[in-house]
């Protein structure tokens, strides 16, 4: 990746700028807002036809007339901010005014919001311009970015493949260079698992870090939350800090505006503690473990140790309660829906299931799917008492075949649901935790694998600085080209 400050000589050295330097060009006006545009639209018509990530594309017209404007705006003195003249494209379960939002779903396949979410009005009001949005699973559900209207998404590194969900649009975009940044949203690892399928950084914050404040339910929804994917830890570090900050509209959002997530200060000697797949609880695919203990070195040079961490507690009691949770989540947000059946049959077959299991469950069933979480986030604490930070495989499978809705398969154990095959991503999500995915290789067929960095609760900033000093310590994540590139 280029990453000086020089003028890029052509197209594709432009759109492979790291945000942070693309942003200083920019504002130095050794870029021009225009070019910026006309650079990252000529690789999207080149290579979004083989992978299917951004949909919904904006008239070319209408977009560089955007971009002039911005320029107008850098000549006169106005500056709007880190992303001024970026071109956005915006995840699709994210509310854009005027574009259309589909959630994947036939039921909202012409749905144009007249309203931002809160976190496209941030990303705006930064100079970000919005040149459509990119795909996901229907209503985010499963971590593989395939819906009946626009398709499935592809691996940056092997189209055949998936390129993992529900942020799968936004992280193949990013690893091909058709978006300098992306903003995507995490319930069961929706920034970790696509980060990990495409090699590029996905940042799961702290609950309540960056305001959901247009959602029917301000209070029981705490499973999921929005945040930041990049190329490197600096451009994440820098997309959050324009994302995060408290919001009225968004009660339960967490205070401070964002500012102190650039200045990433060094985490000394850091005590790594590896989850790893749970003393063996949790299934992998050959070669996961490997790829991702073959990382320590690195994070060991860090000055700190990595030894192996043991959570007390009883794991298949903590799936129970995140499906109880989710499926209470699911069942409320499409539950009326769901008893239309003309809308119920626009629905597919793993929503329909959510939905059921959440209508039959007791209030006795919910009550104590929060007792357990409860005490999940208290074991977790504990744990931390031991160790600065934890460490754990991103995914538990290697991308798949992108026409396979879901493994049915992993490490020789067959799953019983559609989602059991990413279990190991629950515990950061049912404690609020922050947490980010970075790359750590690729096995012998080419495909992708992260390991997740998780934090103490809040923990964001200290997450992020180490995540970059481990990027710094690899020398960088854009080590291997898409080899369908020549």
């Amino acid at each position: 990746m280029k990453t000086s400050t020089e003028r890029p000589d052509d197209g594709d050295a432009l759109t492979a700028l790291d945000a942070v330097s693309l942003s200083r060009l920019i504002h130095q006006r050794d870029l021009s807002c225009v070019e910026v545009m006309q650079a990252y639209l000529r690789r999207i018509e080149r290579l979004n036809p083989v992978v299917n990530a951004i949909v919904s594309l904006q008239p070319e017209a209408s977009l560089l007339e955007q971009a002039r404007v911005r320029d107008a705006e850098l000549a006169s003195g106005v500056d709007h901010g880190w992303m001024h003249g970026f071109p956005l494209a915006v995840k699709d379960l994210a509310l854009t005014r005027g574009i259309r939002t589909t959630f994947g779903s036939p039921l909202f396949a012409d749905f144009v919001p007249d309203q931002d979410a809160i976190v496209v009005e941030r990303m705006k009001a930064a100079g970000a311009i919005v040149i459509g949005k990119t795909n996901v699973p229907e209503f985010g559900l499963g971590s593989q970015s395939y819906n009946p209207i626009f398709g499935a998404t592809g691996c940056a590194f092997d189209p055949s493949k998936t390129a993992g969900g529900s942020s799968g649009g936004a992280a193949a975009a990013l690893a091909l260079d058709m978006l300098p940044v992306a903003d995507g949203s995490d319930m069961m690892g929706s920034l970790r698992n696509p980060a990990a399928f495409n090699a590029v950084v996905g940042f799961r914050p702290s609950q309540g870090r960056v305001p959901a404040g247009h959602a029917p339910d301000l209070f029981f929804n705490q499973l999921s939350t929005e945040g930041p994917m990049g190329r490197t830890v600096a451009d994440v570090a820098h997309l959050l800090a324009i994302q995060a900050g408290r919001d009225l509209r968004a009660p339960l959002s967490l205070d401070g505006d964002g500012s102190s997530f650039i200045d990433l200060a060094p985490v000394n000697a850091p005590r790594f503690g590896w989850l790893g797949d749970y003393d063996g609880y949790l299934p992998m695919d050959p070669g996961v473990m490997a790829l991702c203990e073959s990382s320590f070195p690195a994070f060991e040079q860090l000055g700190g140790s990595v030894t192996g961490a043991t959570v007390r507690f009883d794991m298949a009691s903590l799936w129970t309660c995140w499906c109880h949770l989710r499926q209470f989540a699911v069942s409320g947000v499409q539950g009326a829906a769901f008893d239309d059946p003309n809308k119920r049959a626009l629905m597919k077959p793993e929503l329909q299931w959510e939905v059921e299991q959440g209508l039959s469950l007791s209030v006795r069933d919910v009550q104590q799917a929060s007792v357990v979480r409860s005490q999940w986030y208290r074991a977790m604490c504990r744990l931390f008492e031991q160790f600065d930070f934890l460490l754990l495989p991103s995914a538990q499978v290697f991308p798949f075949d992108r026409h396979e809705h879901w493994p049915k398969v992993v490490g020789g154990r067959r799953m019983d649901t559609y989602h059991r095959w990413m279990e190991g991503v629950i515990g950061a999500s049912l404690a609020g935790l922050p947490v980010i995915s970075v790359p750590v290789g690729f096995n012998a067929a080419g495909l992708p694998m992260g390991i997740s960095i998780i934090g103490p609760p809040r923990a964001d900033r200290e997450v992020l600085a180490v995540a970059a000093a481990y990027e710094r310590e690899v020398g960088g994540f854009r080590q291997r080209r898409p080899g369908w590139l020549g």
